[in-house]
């Protein structure tokens, strides 16, 4: 009696393991981050392009190909300021909390957003400009930025995936993306490993899975588990 009894708390605990994960892996994708700025700071996309000091939500809404997008939303995520065409960026070193890198601006303009780098990971998110502001943005820090032709308030969210992106030159013309990005080495895949508080596995299902279909084999496996150990025990007795 006491190996039944084992057994069946073993089988519960298999299936309230499935039932946890699929809930504690649900916020991988998007990478959720809340964030607090100080200073008013300026960010490209598609909407708000100036944010005022205070806390914001950053989140990946799509990193299928190589064109991620990120929205930023207010604290309590019931406004969406801006959509934002990014690029992934290596990094040699990961770190153990979000960092967030800005392009100096003149005195007494606001920051202008370039990179997101979420915490556990060797790459993050270079930010792309519309192609005017990109070349303002290369003259004032004497850098390349990334840029893209589409007038992004004009385009379509699904079209960023596909929107081209340059890097421009402090002169205004275009140089190689290598000299602003550097692209994750081909024997690291681009969902790797992510540190506490999030943890994102290599493989994941898409975004409109479900998990019931498994979550009911483990209830059908388990109540038929669970009936051949009843018949078994009546066979001893």
């Amino acid at each position: 009696m006491k190996l039944l009894k084992t057994l069946g708390i073993l089988l519960c605990l298999v299936a309230l393991c499935v039932l946890v994960v699929p809930a504690a892996s649900a916020d991988d994708l998007n990478r959720k981050t809340v964030l607090t700025f100080s200073e008013p700071i300026e960010v490209p996309g598609v909407g708000a392009h100036t944010l005022p000091a205070g806390t914001y939500v950053f989140k990946i809404l799509d990193s299928r190909s190589d064109r991620h997008i990120v929205q930023i939303f207010n604290q309590d995520e019931t406004h969406l300021f801006t959509t934002i065409l990014a690029v992934p960026n290596y990094r040699l070193k990961a770190t153990a909390k979000t960092v967030i890198t800005f392009s100096e601006r003149p005195a007494g303009q606001p920051e202008a957003l370039k990179a997101w780098f979420y915490p556990g990971r060797t790459w993050g998110e270079e930010f792309v400009y519309e192609k005017s502001r990109a070349i303002e943005l290369a003259k004032e820090t004497n850098e390349p930025v990334l840029a893209t032709p589409v007038e992004l308030d004009a385009a379509p969210i699904e079209a960023l995936n596909t929107a081209p992106v340059v890097a421009v030159a402090p002169t205004g013309e275009p140089v190689e993306l290598a000299q602003v990005v550097e692209p994750p080495p081909v024997s690291e895949p681009v969902a790797v490993a992510a540190a506490a508080p999030v943890v994102a596995p290599a493989a994941k299902m898409p975004r409109t899975a479900s998990s019931l279909p498994l979550i009911g084999l483990i209830g059908l496996l388990t109540l038929s588990a669970g009936f051949a150990l009843s018949v078994f025990s009546k066979r001893r007795v």
